[in-house]
């Protein structure tokens, strides 16, 4: 039976060498849905992508990634993460690699292809994210929104159930935003989940249907996008978009 959430959290909290970071937080992301979730800096919204995961184990909670409890302690952590893709803010793209290599490296590590199986399919995600021709290229060689649409491309080799993003956009121009944007947007239709972590509200207006703000660990306001960005309900919230907005 296909689960029609995706993602949920409950009342998880989680922090480092003692220092709680996450605080008693429960999120759901439906399959296909694009949650962005903003906050200021150090609010605890990278650490709770890598919480979905259990790159950090939760102190307290649980986590469901496609209808498996991943915090059970029976699950094969491997194999689900298999189910995810991530994309970071700088790329992680290896330098030395071709870019048709880079999003071929998953598909023979993680999935088992055969050298030619995954160049092929490396080859037809270059080409669904408008980078055929620029398969032979090194990172260096393309400029910052090629590169992270090489990263985007690398992700969905995964053929994932969610898309993680981490400030996808926040090193580029917004030339090159809009490039990312609208692959993103493309990637939406094929009922990919999203979960991102963006301080850009351009990107969360584009993106989003519903957002999640932020602030010491705690998600202080949720809901549609268009209702968190234009009516907030809480004072902390209308005075953390006046502060981004300047």
């Amino acid at each position: 039976m296909v689960s029609e959430e995706v993602l949920r959290l409950e009342d998880v909290e989680a922090g480092y060498e003692g220092v709680e970071v996450i605080r008693g937080v429960s999120l759901t992301v439906k399959r296909g849905e694009k949650v962005v979730i903003m906050g200021p800096s150090g609010s605890g919204k990278s650490t709770l992508l890598k919480v979905a995961v259990l790159l950090v184990k939760p102190s307290r909670g649980k986590v469901f990634l496609d209808g498996e409890e991943l915090t059970s302690g029976s699950v094969d952590l491997r194999k689900a993460r298999a189910k995810t893709g991530f994309v970071f803010q700088s790329y992680n793209l290896f330098p030395h690699m071709k870019v048709v290599d880079n999003v071929a490296l998953p598909l023979r590590i993680v999935k088992g292809y055969s050298k030619e199986d995954a160049r092929r399919t490396a080859l037809e995600l270059l080409r669904q994210v408008g980078l055929a021709g620029f398969e032979e290229k090194y990172p260096l060689q393309l400029s910052g929104g090629q590169q992270q649409r090489v990263a985007i491309a690398r992700a969905l080799a995964m053929d994932p159930v969610i898309l993680f993003l981490d400030e996808p956009t926040s090193a580029l121009d917004p030339e090159l935003k809009a490039e990312v944007i609208d692959v993103l947007l493309d990637v939406a239709k094929r009922n990919i989940a999203m979960l991102a972590v963006t301080h850009e509200l351009d990107f969360a207006r584009e993106v989003a249907d519903r957002i999640a703000v932020m602030e010491h660990g705690k998600i202080i306001e949720e809901g549609p996008a268009s209702k968190i960005l234009d009516s907030p309900s809480t004072e902390r919230v209308k005075a953390f978009l006046k502060l981004i907005r300047k």
